[in-house]
């Protein structure tokens, strides 16, 4: 793997970024039974010293904590990246829609223009930077027009304050919407091997408009990653405990669909997760891989991906290999 990182741009903004995006949800904590500071700095670092210049956050991710951490890992590093962070799941104020509660406290969907202008200048300070590079809608506000909350985004990129605008989980009436009302640089889905949907309902019209795809969970929140054997258990607030995608059914479906790849892998001297990873950024419409490090170790295995050059006939390979395996997976 001696070739170079690859870079592609966000939408129209100008903005070039590492295929390879490191994403912070796990180093939030929250959801992922608890984080360690340190280790997690090491995997930012890590991950932007071995050619990552994507790093995606988000303020729900342990309220503010991830951001925080990213904040800290940056010093001295920050003109390296391509920051991305997120507005809409608000904790400040009681607009907006019920989404769920955080201990106890509720969060609510809202991106009227007061939260989103009182939000950008919160996610500044916690990350120790005057701009972000791409600021998206982490999800959508039934009860807010889109057509408000862009023209307040808008107004953040005249101000210097965001370079690119993004919105994530979202319909495609979502999306069209926000392409009406302003430039719309990139989505960010869930897209993987197991979850292909977007492929028909969204990535068509992202390539009619010009509109970048961010996937996140490229490896199925590790399901994918080829270390999930039999035997793994999850505790706590992991929410891999209770998700019928990590059957034990689900699980020997991977486990053959892994022996299949396994050639491919070996061929680029790379590991499963890793040929999953490269196999995912060379589907049509998917521009970047968001991959969770927690130490470095995940964060130097994800950046190699970004390095693999699959080749037409490993893509089919895998291709085929997935459909003949994940075609009837649970959950």
């Amino acid at each position: 793997m001696s070739h170079e990182m690859l870079t592609r741009p966000i939408g129209a903004s100008g903005i070039e970024a590492s295929v390879i995006g490191l994403g912070t949800w796990a180093i939030g904590g929250w959801m992922w039974g608890g984080t360690d500071e340190a280790k997690s700095i090491e995997a930012i670092q890590t991950a932007v010293d071995e050619g990552v210049t994507l790093v995606d956050t988000a303020p729900a991710y342990g309220q503010g904590l991830a951001e925080e951490i990213v904040g800290k890992a940056l010093v001295g590093r920050r003109n390296k990246v391509v920051l991305v962070t997120k507005c809409g799941l608000v904790w400040h104020s009681q607009k907006g829609n019920h989404f769920f509660d955080y201990d106890g406290q509720p969060v609510h969907r809202y991106l009227g223009k007061d939260a989103i202008i009182y939000e950008v200048e919160q996610s500044l300070t916690r990350l120790k930077t005057d701009y972000i590079d791409h600021y998206i809608t982490h999800w959508q506000d039934p009860t807010t027009p889109i057509a408000e909350t862009m023209e307040a985004l808008e107004t953040l990129k005249q101000q210097g304050k965001i370079r690119s605008i993004g919105a994530s989980n979202t319909s495609a009436e979502d999306v069209a919407a926000y392409v009406a009302a302003g430039q719309l640089d990139a989505i960010q889905e869930e897209y993987s091997m197991v979850k292909r949907d977007i492929e028909t309902s969204l990535l068509p019209l992202c390539a009619e408009n010009g509109v970048s795809a961010l996937s996140y969970s490229s490896l199925a929140l590790g399901l994918l990653s080829g270390k999930v054997g039999p035997d793994r258990e999850f505790t706590g607030d992991d929410q891999r405990k209770d998700n019928p995608r990590f059957s034990m059914a689900n699980r020997q479906k991977i486990a053959t669909l892994m022996v299949e790849i396994a050639p491919v892998a070996d061929a680029h001297n790379a590991t499963l997760a890793q040929t999953v990873i490269a196999w995912t950024v060379q589907q049509p419409g998917i521009t970047f891989s968001l991959c969770g490090a927690r130490n470095a170790d995940q964060a130097r295995e994800n950046a190699a991906a970004g390095r693999i050059r699959l080749s037409q006939q490993d893509i089919a390979t895998i291709t085929a290999a997935a459909g003949t395996h994940l075609t009837n997976l649970d959950g």
